[in-house]
C-alpha cells in the first residue's frame, strides 16, 4: 500500500476471476490476491473488485476507483477518505489469517 499526497491510498491487487468464492487470499508477489466469482466480461470483474473492497473496508463504492489495470489481472486501486491505520490493520489481520 502506498500513500498519495492528497491522502488517498494505493492498493495493488492480483485479481483471480471465476474463483469458487469471493475472498482475499493473501499475497501474490507484491500484490494482495483477490479471488472473485465474477467473470472478466464487460467490466463485471472491475465492478466486483470495487464492491468487494468497499464492503471489506466499510466504505462507499464511490471512495474507490481503479487507477490502472482495467483490462488486466494486476490492478491498482485508489482508496479515498479511508483511515490509513485502519486499512493497514484490516490487511494485517487478513494476512495473518491467510498464512495460518
Amino acid at each position: 500500500m502506498q500513500n498519495l499526497p492528497d491522502g488517498s491510498l494505493l492498493l495493488r491487487l492480483h485479481v483471480q476471476p471465476r474463483a469458487a468464492a469471493n475472498e482475499l487470499a493473501g499475497l501474490q508477489g507484491d500484490a494482495l490476491k483477490l479471488r472473485l466469482t465474477t467473470p472478466p466480461v464487460d467490466g463485471k470483474a472491475n465492478k466486483a473488485v470495487i464492491a468487494y473492497l468497499a464492503k471489506f473496508f466499510h466504505l462507499p463504492k464511490s471512495a474507490l476507483s481503479i487507477k490502472s489495470g482495467q483490462q488486466s489481472r494486476i490492478k491498482t486501486v485508489v482508496i479515498k477518505g479511508a483511515d490509513e491505520q485502519q486499512v493497514r490493520r484490516v490487511l494485517a489481520d487478513l494476512l495473518a489469517t491467510a498464512t495460518r
